[in-house]
């Protein structure tokens, strides 16, 4: 192929890319074996191909060319035999209402399980059901197991009790593990309480049975270390397992998992999860032992499904306790929907931020519907809302309303005395503590991350004693606190996840439904969901009868993890993206990606392109083109250049990734701030609000990310839409007169006939502003491109086949044969990602967590030596302190040194990681590390009271207790580095910052011991 290209075709850039050039090519493993002579002429005869390559800085050259032997592997070079986990799975014979699977080594016999001889483990007071009869079967069996099922199912206490007949409550972040019949359970969003004692029970077993508790983020460590407990250990419990997918917590799952010995025997407990068996098949292939799957779906207390639209007034059932999806009622909703919109909603033509048109759902609305769940008695009612401030707002609109009988409100008022009783009397005038009991003898109660633990914790006992009748909670309620409803309500389908607003998933929607329901108490649950913006049948479908979210593996490589690695010498960081579950199911998609490429092969190999090489060379020429011509739009698209044409009238072309709109008529441009997390720089953002033609659907949901052009035929809408500025590829030198009214339709549809006869007016195109003569550019760098695109141009005028009749039929051809390369080329990278490129993972994957590395700088470069206890206290709270706050503190210079002068560290890892080919982005990397309660950590060490520093900030009373509390873990693990390098100074430095933080309500003990 390389006498395709002409010596002189990219020579305009021969000038700047001289030095370039001259850099020397590595040794290829063809030149290895030869002779200087030899390997130097063959140097010499592919030069001038290289300098072609280096010249055209065109990605598309590895596109294309002569038919010859991909580079790369191929798809029949790949055996999947030798990569593919030796596993197989066995169904196992059980009774109707769950499923019971078994995954074996490749090479095992299946043994059916034996049954229970003599007097059970542990009687119940009540008959087991069939999922649970089948799990504790695979225990007597001495065999590993994964049970899944519903929330409130029943998974945890009979399998905890199994092992251990004392009452038994799980603990907040922790590892339970025994000697001998001995377990380990772990659980990150559970609660409650002491360490049980080792006892013998002859009713169960002669075996003596030693329980402990340690905290989950120590196993992995005394795994590492080989402590000698840890080899005694024959059980281990993972409650809530699902939370591996975790991406702050899964790691540590994770990495317990990979750790254990292999002839320790697991049970998983897991909501549902539809990879089930995938996941049994990865603890199957890592520790070379039978894991069974025992799965239901079977829910005890069937639901009812309820849509609630805004602006209407009525309930709308739309999944019965049948499991069957109602369309015609979802769809009448639906228009009640629409009509509450044409009437009283967002009619104004413009679009709302949050993607709402139809009725507002107002005070009224959550107001109506928790009244009349209390009239037809469908209480206790849990209403999920999706922040925090929404849960207050909405818990004081029914606060006229009392719930509560008079002897119930003296319970409430005697529980809560009791639990805020170890407070100090300062404390008991919080305006939390004093604002809160009045609700809470109304039957009215709040939970969310931002309440104080305690005042958290004493609503989880009201409720859970029914004194609680509707709970106002965001989504963590529904997170591994067994607490059901009879009701559930949801006050918005959409949430924001930190990025965007959008609708909530399946999974999320089965995990907070799945409150509803008490079994034996009701028979049937109830869930309302409150819509406030219409949605097709799919996507509510999906949502309300979709599958749960599946366990897919969030694990990755700490700095931690690799240090500690190093240490052990049996086993690398390579060993454990080797193990992880996340290597695993990528081995899974292993198969797809080989056939998609011998498919691929087979359709590249069939394309025949009419004089190949010639057309290479005008192919790459318009490529070189386009190319340009983006990086002229670049140029023009900066604010000081284009704003000043933006008049109302200009037409501009605007195109979202694959949505081309065509040329639509500025109305008016306007200027955002966007303000940075940790509050750097203000960002500004343009936007400019453009009439567009638009599909009549994606006008009625009125949703900015739903906007999209009409399709081939169709007779859209024009339509008011707010454009962000880099969204407009080309600015016209046209403009319209438009009407000064753009709310009637047949004003804006006057508009596309006006377009219309634009485009006839120029049929070969409607002119653009020229970026030198209209608009006035003089970047020099801008005019180097222009006359790179004019030398192109020449090329691609004179060259034989721009006249050639069928020039765009083989030009499409030599497009899609260039696709199908490319396409090629990404399904190789893909199977190297999912079959072994282990190296690369271990770069990629150590930048999710470099506090480690960071603060490890900050200790050896002396930065905490010249601070006191109060100063280093208050800088560590930025790497513990994760949540968002409207307020950035001026901070005096006393903290806004210290803080500089980490930054400044941040800012060298962050270069340093770059000059490292690492993916990591400077002002990302530093947003991370948070000053905005340097403040009040300091005010607080220093000894002020809780309700002064909670005056200093807008950040939530249980927040900044949660920072407190995960900095004094932080001071710990600083006071064992400070000791293990030997510096004693810096080592009672931190000691002292606990003692200064560690006091009153901020460290009040739970309620649960």
């Amino acid at each position: 192929m390389a006498d395709a290209f002409g010596d002189d075709l990219f020579s305009v850039f021969d000038e700047e890319q001289a030095g370039s050039s001259k850099k020397a090519a590595p040794k290829s493993a063809a030149q290895a074996g030869k002779s200087p002579d030899q390997a130097g002429k063959q140097q010499a005869d592919s030069a001038a191909g290289r300098k072609r390559d280096a010249d055209s800085d065109a990605p598309d050259e590895l596109l294309l060319g002569k038919r010859q032997k991909l580079e790369t592997v191929s798809a029949e070079e790949i055996n999947l035999s030798e990569l593919m986990p030796k596993v197989k799975a066995e169904q196992v014979e059980t009774v109707e209402g769950c499923t019971h699977e078994v995954v074996l080594p490749a090479d095992e016999e299946y043994t059916p399980l034996k049954p229970r001889v003599g007097k059970a483990a542990k009687e119940y007071p009540f008959i087991l059901d069939s999922f649970q009869r089948e799990a504790i079967l695979c225990l007597d069996n001495n065999q590993s197991v994964l049970v899944s099922a519903h929330t409130s199912a029943g998974k945890t206490i009979y399998m905890v009790d199994y092992f251990d007949p004392s009452e038994f409550v799980l603990k907040f972040e922790t590892f339970f593990f025994c000697t001998q019949v001995r377990h380990c359970s772990g659980s990150p969003r559970k609660a409650a309480s002491d360490l049980h004692q080792p006892h013998q029970s002859s009713e169960q077993s002669e075996v003596q049975r030693d329980v402990r508790r340690v905290p989950g983020s120590c196993y992995p460590s005394m795994l590492y270390r080989g402590s000698e407990v840890m080899r005694e250990v024959a059980w281990v419990i993972f409650d809530e397992i699902h939370y591996m997918r975790d991406s702050e917590r899964g790691v540590v799952w994770e990495e317990t998992i990979i750790l254990l010995p292999d002839n320790v025997h697991h049970v998983f407990l897991s909501a549902t999860i539809p990879n089930a068996r995938q996941f049994a098949e990865w603890i199957c292939h890592l520790h070379k032992q039978p894991c069974h799957v025992v799965y239901t779906d079977y829910r005890p207390t069937p639901l009812q499904h309820y849509i609630f639209p805004a602006g209407g007034d009525g309930l709308h059932l739309v999944v019965d306790e049948n499991g069957e999806f109602r369309e015609d009622n979802f769809n009448t909703a639906m228009q009640v929907l629409r009509d509450a919109g044409d009437t009283g909603g967002n009619a104004g033509g413009k679009w709302d931020p949050k993607g709402r048109k139809g009725g507002t759902k107002g005070p009224s609305n959550v107001f109506k519907i928790v009244k009349m769940i209390m009239e037809r008695n469908f209480q206790p009612v849990i209403i999920f809302s999706f922040s925090k401030k929404e849960c207050e707002a909405y818990a004081l609109q029914v606060a006229k309303l009392d719930f509560n009988t008079d002897d119930e409100k003296k319970l409430v008022e005697e529980v809560f005395n009791n639990a805020t009783d170890c407070l100090s009397d300062e404390d008991k005038k919080l305006p939390q503590v004093e604002h809160v009991l009045p609700l809470l003898k109304r039957g009215i109660g709040i939970h969310h991350g931002g309440l104080l633990p305690i005042l958290k914790e004493t609503i989880e006992i009201l409720f859970s004693e029914g004194l609680i009748k509707a709970l106002f909670a965001t989504e963590t309620f529904a997170m591994g606190i067994n607490m059901p409803a009879r009701t559930v309500l949801f006050t918005s389908a959409r949430k924001f996840d930190g990025k965007d607003f959008r609708w909530i998933t399946s999974g999320e929607y089965i995990q907070m439904s799945g409150r509803a329901g008490r079994r034996g108490m009701d028979e049937r649950g109830i869930v309302i969901f409150m819509v406030d913006e219409k949605m097709s049948p799919a996507v509510g479908k999906q949502l309300l009868k979709g599958s749960a979210d599946p366990l897919n593996s969030a694990f990755h490589l700490t700095y931690n993890m690799v240090l500690n690695l190093l240490r052990v010498e049996e086993i690398n960081p390579e060993y454990m993206l080797e193990k992880s579950f996340y290597q695993f199911q990528h081995y899974r998609a292993v198969p797809g990606v080989v056939e998609k490429m011998k498919k691929l092969e087979e359709e590249y190999n069939a394309i025949r392109i009419p004089n190949e090489e010639s057309m290479v060379t005008y192919y790459k020429i318009r490529q070189q083109l386009a190319k340009l011509s983006k990086e002229i739009e670049e140029f023009i698209h900066k604010p000081r250049y284009c704003l000043p044409f933006l008049q109302p009238g200009r037409l501009v072309m605007v195109k979202k990734e694959d949505l081309d709109f065509g040329w639509g008529i500025v109305v008016s441009f306007h200027k955002k701030t966007n303000v940075k997390a940790a509050g750097g720089d203000a960002d500004p953002l343009f936007v400019v609000e453009v009439l567009l033609h638009c599909s009549k659907d994606s006008v009625k949901n009125a949703a900015t990310e739903a906007a999209k052009p009409p399709g081939p035929g169709e007779k859209g809408e024009m339509q008011v839409v707010p454009v962000i500025l880099h969204l407009i590829t080309s600015i016209s030198s046209v403009r319209l007169y438009i009407p000064k009214d753009l709310r009637p339709y047949e004003n804006r549809q006057s508009m596309l006939k006006s377009i219309q006869e634009v485009q006839k007016r120029f049929p070969d195109g409607v002119p653009l502003l020229d970026p030198i003569d209209d608009m006035g550019i003089k970047d020099p760098a801008l005019k180097k491109v222009i006359q790179k695109v004019e030398a192109f141009e020449h090329r691609m005028f004179t060259h034989p086949l721009h006249s050639d009749p069928n020039l765009e039929a083989v030009y499409t051809l030599c497009e899609k044969k260039a696709l199908v390369k490319n396409k090629i080329l990404l399904s190789n990278s893909s199977y190297f990602q999912h079959s072994g490129s282990f190296l690369n993972h271990v770069v990629l994957l150590c930048v999710h967590s470099a506090d480690e590395l960071l603060l490890t700088e900050m200790v050896f470069n002396g930065l905490f030596n010249d601070l006191t206890a109060e100063q280093a206290t208050a800088l560590l709270s930025c790497f513990v302190f994760q949540e968002n706050a409207n307020e950035m503190p001026k901070l005096t210079e006393q903290l806004a040194g210290p803080l500089r002068q980490m930054q400044e560290c941040a800012k060298r890892i962050a270069k340093v990681s770059a000059e490292a080919k690492l993916d990591v982005d400077e002002d990302t990397y530093l947003n991370q590390f948070r000053p905005h309660l340097m403040d009040v950590v300091y005010t607080w060490a220093n000894g002020s009271s809780f309700s002064q520093i909670c005056k200093m900030t807008d950040v939530f009373e249980g927040s900044i207790i949660r920072c407190m509390r995960r900095l004094e873990e932080l001071l710990r693990q600083m006071c064992q580095a400070a000791k293990a390098i030997g510096n004693t100074e810096l080592e009672n430095k931190f000691a002292t910052g606990i003692t200064k933080i560690k006091r009153d309500i901020v460290f009040a003990a739970s309620l649960y011991l």
